[in-house]
């Protein structure tokens, strides 16, 4: 693991919310595993999600360093450098509600899920 970029994190910024915020702008929108922005606390949809917007979050602000926002889940990732990296505690919550089972959120998630994943 390596050491964070100056200014990629700001451990003093809260999450976004508990889901993914492009897809709970839409009435279809779900996800699979959620990751938080370390440095404005965006919280997107993992790469394995249909979506994939904590990847467009980072290609449109530039916000290379995320956070899992899983339970029991405290890794960072680089986007630029695509390497995992230590990184200091976040301001709570650092994930997303434990009943918020995945995938979510339950009432949208199509029956034929496991086949939409990437």
């Amino acid at each position: 693991m390596t050491s964070t970029s100056p200014g990629a994190i700001d451990p003093t910024v809260p999450p976004s919310g508990t889901g993914c915020a492009e897809c709970l702008a839409v009435d279809d929108g779900w996800w699979f595993h959620l990751r938080r922005c370390a440095q404005c606390g965006h919280i997107g949809c993992c790469d394995t999600s249909p979506g994939q917007h904590a990847t467009r979050h980072f290609e449109e602000t530039g916000h290379s360093v995320m956070r899992s926002f899983e339970p029991g889940e405290n890794w960072f990732w680089d986007f630029r450098r695509e390497a995992a990296l230590l990184g200091p505690e976040l301001t709570p919550p650092t994930s997303r509600p434990d009943d918020q089972e995945p995938p979510a959120p339950s009432e949208r998630v199509p029956d034929d899920w496991e086949d939409k994943l990437n």
